[in-house]
């Protein structure tokens, strides 16, 4: 059994989106709110996605607009910080995005205890935040370092924001992913948070990594998971579990339990 197959344990999981709010420090943080507001607002998600009975969550950073590619030390501290007082209920795996920081990824997952870590690993790429090159070798043996080796890494390979300068098609530059860097799943995205990937950047990805499990990793609905889980072994999902499939509203514990219910028809 893979890493992956054992930590989730079920076919086809499914990771939802904890999106904290802005953190302090980040342009559109409400200092008004402060930092219990986003502690309040994580927890009400929280609780409507383990209602609904999704496989794992994910906290991640996504209203820290302008992204930055080595973040602000307040920025991981405070997700720390938040997860901590939510670690008594968090009943499913949970896992750390820090966009767009590898290091400080790593770094989050050893300090909450998460199970899993999401993040651009591998590659170049010109993007909104300028030239993009993350070490994967350095994270993963930052990782080790910390004494996280059981952590499990997802490796997004087409980086949202961003365009690759690698001139090999997109599976090429998976199938050598994994054999240079060694994730435990390829992810596959879309051009922007919630924007769907392409199915046949999906089709050509499991094409040619059969053994190793491929997720879609944005844009994934309701009316389209069916086609997805086709393809793909499982998806993380953010933006059609909110309210009215709004990226940056609330989870809507209604839509969240309708999805559930189509992901396990499907299964």
């Amino acid at each position: 059994m893979s890493r992956f197959s054992e930590l989730f344990g079920t076919a086809k999981p499914v990771i939802a989106m904890v999106h904290l709010g802005a953190l302090p420090g980040a342009p559109l943080h409400d200092a008004d709110k402060g930092i219990e507001g986003i502690v309040a607002d994580a927890a009400a998600d929280l609780d409507a996605l383990q209602s609904a009975g999704v496989d794992a969550v994910m906290f991640g950073n996504e209203n820290d607009r302008p992204y930055e590619l080595t973040v602000d030390t307040a920025s991981t501290a405070t997700m720390g910080y938040v997860i901590g007082r939510l670690r008594d209920k968090i009943a499913v795996p949970f896992g750390v995005n820090v966009l767009w920081d590898p290091m400080a990824t790593m770094a989050l997952a050893a300090a909450t205890g998460a199970s899993f870590a999401r993040e651009i690993f591998t590659g170049v790429y010109a993007s909104d935040m300028g030239v993009w090159s993350p070490d994967a070798g350095a994270a993963i043996r930052y990782r080790d370092r910390l004494g996280r080796k059981d952590l499990v890494t997802l490796y997004n390979v087409s980086a949202e924001f961003a365009g690759s300068m690698d001139p090999r098609p997109l599976a090429q530059r998976a199938r050598s992913a994994v054999f240079s860097s060694l994730p435990d799943a390829v992810l596959v995205s879309g051009q922007i948070t919630g924007e769907a990937a392409r199915m046949e950047d999906l089709e050509s990805v499991k094409a040619a990594l059969p053994d190793t499990p491929v997720l879609a990793n944005t844009g994934v609905k309701h009316e389209t998971v069916q086609d997805v889980f086709r393809i793909a072994d499982g998806c993380i999902v953010g933006s059609a579990l909110k309210h009215g499939g709004d990226t940056w509203a609330k989870v809507d514990p209604e839509r969240a339990w309708d999805f559930m219910q189509k992901v396990r028809a499907v299964r």
